[in-house]
Order: C-alpha cells, then structure tokens, then sequence
C-alpha cells in the first residue's frame, strides 16, 4: 500500500483502496481502530441510515456502506476530499452513498430528528464546539442509535453524561481516542 491510501476492511467492498486526497493534517481513521469500531457495531449494518460529518477521507462511511448500510451521507468542508469520495464512489459503484460539501456541524443540525442508526464523528482534534456536536447529533439518532466519537483525548462518562450520552466502548490507539456512545436513558 502507498502513503496515499487506506484499504476498505470489510462488506463487500473489502481490500478496496480508497485513494487520498493530498491534504495537510488529514488524518485517515487507523485500520485498527475501524475493524473494531465494526467488530462493536457488528459487521452487517443492512438497513442502517449513517451520517459521517467530518468525512475527510470517507473511510468510515465507505465501510458503512460495504457493510450494507441502506444510505450514508458524508460531508466534508476541504474541496480536494470532496473530490476524492466522489472518485471513490464511482469507482466502486456506491449509490447509497450522498457526499456533500460543507459544514458537519451544520448538516447535523438539518437532519431528520430521530433518524440516523450511526453517525460517525471525526472532527480536527481541536475542534472548538465538540459540545454543540454532540448536541446536534443526539437530536438526529435515533434512541437506539449508535455515535462513533474519535478525539485526540478520552472523554470520560462523567463529562459524556452531562450531554445526554453514554459511553458504551473505548479504545485508545497511538494518538486516536475512539469512543462508541448510545443516548442516557
């Protein structure tokens, strides 16, 4: 594999690579910590409706999709991205997958209450407003949904708690903090 690829893990699109747009400081979610995030969820997500708001590369979307996610909107704000999903997802014939330009926090927000069974959130590490975006994406999950938080630091239950969420799973790799929550009860 070169340094501008990432490989899809698993569904029926499995060992496709995903070609990188050249951009500084996109951060490509770790081959690892993707196979667990779908060892979590299970690996067949036939009839789920995802979100991936801060898409960047669109490997977590995309292996929604392998996986049988009925529809998966990505969203990202960098141009070059956007360009290389659309590529991505004609190459591997993806029409259950919507790429939209623009603004996670946003889309979120325009969302469907109650609809989405994943949403996936890897925002920039410094991301100011990861409080409004767990406020938003508790308003478009559905109750039994699932969110998928990535974040240079681990957040605790505590801190989950007080925005309504649960966390469910944790995993720490290298750098990556990923989180698996559901909505407090």
């Amino acid at each position: 594999m070169t340094q501008g690829e990432v490989r899809i893990i698993g569904g029926q699109w499995k060992r496709s690579k995903l070609l990188l747009a050249k951009v500084e400081k996109l951060r490509p979610t770790p081959d690892r910590v993707r196979e667990t995030l779908f060892n979590w969820l299970g690996q067949d997500l036939s009839g789920w409706h995802c979100a991936d708001v801060f898409a960047g590369t669109g490997a977590l979307g995309f292996e929604a999709a392998s996986r049988g996610a009925a529809s998966v909107v990505l969203c990202e704000s960098h141009t070059a991205c956007v360009e290389a999903m659309t590529k991505i997802q004609v190459k591997l014939g993806a029409t259950q997958v919507r790429i939209q330009r623009g603004d996670g926090l946003a889309l979120l927000r325009q969302m469907v209450p109650n609809s989405l069974d994943l949403i996936l959130l890897d925002p920039p590490y410094d991301f100011p407003q990861y409080d409004k975006m767990l406020a938003a994406a508790q308003a478009c999950s559905k109750p039994s949904g699932w969110v998928y938080l990535e974040a240079g630091k681990a957040w605790t239950e505590n801190d989950l708690l007080a925005l309504g969420w649960t966390l469910q799973r944790h995993l720490k790799a290298g750098a990556v903090h990923a989180h698996l929550l559901q909505r407090a009860a």
